[in-house]
């Protein structure tokens, strides 16, 4: 038995969820990686896996194995590259998790030029605003908007994104422009509301102008966790929105949405890059973050200090 070859036929029947799946991904036979299961199976001297006619689950020691091999296997892939001509050409399997608009407006459309780049780096796109857990799911690294709840990432900063507030024309023809702030919390007024998805809570961005300092509550008659929606409810005129200006760019260009308060700052958002701690930083893993700092440099330009 190739320990080597059967570990990476028992981590894609979990990924999987299939022995047919994984021998297609592996170019094997389902016989073939079956074989290499029962074998890794009577090596260990545990049962890796739960099979019925339906589906396939991995055991309690199955998953205690499954999060040691894959660190293995990311370290021996990391160790032959490093000694090799891939050194230069960086290889592998990458699973990433960013912001849902970001996925559609920014990383998606340039992802050509990543693959021209790095072809032998296969990225395992997740596209969600929800909160990830890199070490349960096996991420390698999460793009987030916001300041690091979670202390214990490693993480570099990659951008600061501009904010505005914007209000579909057909919402500002029903209520009329407001021109302050403030006009917001008037009854005829409402906002698109954004809840964080993990706690629940409405994300309020303070407004200033001089000394003067907002926290504009408004009421809702929506509220979302998916940026893609939040961005479709503004557009169809459901309220107010809070947006980073590379979300407005296309919708303002296109007359879907108008500014509000220009004279008004808000505080930019920072955006990191986040991985786990006990993560090696691999060849893939760092040219994939020095390319999101690249590529967020374009859509999201350095905030010059105002006089």
């Amino acid at each position: 038995m190739n320990r080597i070859d059967a570990m990476q036929a028992f981590t894609r029947v979990v990924e999987t969820g299939s022995f047919t799946k994984a021998a297609e991904t592996l170019q094997s036979s389902k016989t073939r990686v079956t074989q290499q299961i029962q074998q890794l199976e009577t090596h260990l001297r545990v049962k890796l896996l739960h099979r019925t006619t339906r589906k396939v689950n991995v055991t309690a020691d199955g998953a205690a194995y499954y999060e040691r091999v894959v660190r293995l296997l990311a370290d021996l892939d990391d160790a032959e590259t490093s000694l090799s001509a891939a050194s230069t050409s960086p290889r592998g399997r990458l699973r990433v998790d960013v912001p849902a608009p970001l996925a559609s407006l920014v990383l998606v459309p340039a992802l050509p030029d990543f693959n021209a780049r790095y072809p032998d780096i296969q990225l395992d796109l997740g596209a969600s605003d929800r909160k990830v857990d890199l070490i349960d799911e096996n991420v390698d690294c999460v793009v987030r908007g916001g300041e690091l709840t979670n202390l214990s990432l490693r993480a570099r900063h990659v951008a600061d994104l501009p904010l505005g507030v914007y209000a579909a024309p057909a919402y500002l023809s029903r209520t009329g422009m407001p021109t302050h702030p403030l006009a917001l919390e008037d009854a005829r007024h409402c906002i698109v509301g954004y809840r964080n998805s993990r706690t629940g809570r409405p994300l309020i961005t303070p407004l200033r102008c001089g000394d003067e300092e907002l926290f504009v509550q408004g009421r809702h008659v929506l509220s979302v966790d998916d940026g893609n929606a939040y961005l479709a409810a503004g557009i169809a005129g459901l309220g107010v929105l809070w947006l980073p200006q590379y979300m407005a760019r296309q919708p303002l260009a296109r007359g879907e949405l108008v500014p509000l308060f220009e004279d008004w700052q808000l505080d930019p958002m920072p955006m990191y890059v986040a991985f786990p701690p006990s993560r090696h930083v691999s060849a893939k893993l760092r040219v994939f973050i020095d390319w999101i700092v690249e590529l967020m440099a374009q859509h999201a330009p350095a905030i010059q200090p105002r006089h």
